[in-house]
């Protein structure tokens, strides 16, 4: 059977149609991943506030503490990692008080991961300590696991970075 063309009349119906379900259906899966949004939000804001005082060994060895030993990190201009000692060396050797990473407002997005974690991704900037100006930005990706109650990360990708507007 043929379908006939969607006429410009049906067309204004089906869109308001179609926002109004998608509201719907994104404001019930927030209300259900809620609780999950919290928590990765507030081990964000910890991971990186040791990140932010890793020149600091105790607060490098905090920020370590967040992250499973084969954990992989894809950084686009770094290269990959295969484990947290790499990780954490490269940490101390190109970040540790030189910037800080900000989380930017509103582009945090947590999805759960039936029977393991979540993925949290969003956009982040960088701001350098000795000219306090927030001159790169870029994307992320971090997968999270649950186990024996304590969450950890297990896959970073760092992309897309570019010079701030």
């Amino acid at each position: 059977m043929k379908q006939r063309p969607a006429t410009g009349y049906s067309k204004i119906i089906a869109a308001p149609l179609l926002l109004l379900c998608c509201s719907v259906f994104a404001a019930e899966n927030k209300t259900l991943v809620a609780p999950l949004f919290d928590t990765i939000a507030a081990l964000d804001a910890d991971v990186f506030d040791a990140f932010n005082k890793c020149s600091e060994p105790a607060q490098l060895q905090k920020h370590a503490g967040y992250f499973v030993p084969d954990v992989e990190f894809y950084h686009d201009n770094g290269g990959v990692t295969w484990s947290r000692e790499s990780m954490i060396a490269n940490t101390k050797k190109n970040a540790c008080g030189k910037f800080s990473r900000e989380i930017m407002p509103g582009t945090l997005q947590v999805f759960p991961i039936k029977d393991y974690g979540a993925i949290a991704q969003g956009s982040h900037r960088f701001c350098q300590f000795d000219t306090k100006a927030c001159d790169g930005v870029a994307e992320f990706v971090m997968i999270w696991v649950k186990t024996d109650g304590a969450w950890k990360i297990t896959r970073v990708l760092s992309y897309g970075h570019r010079a701030a507007k």
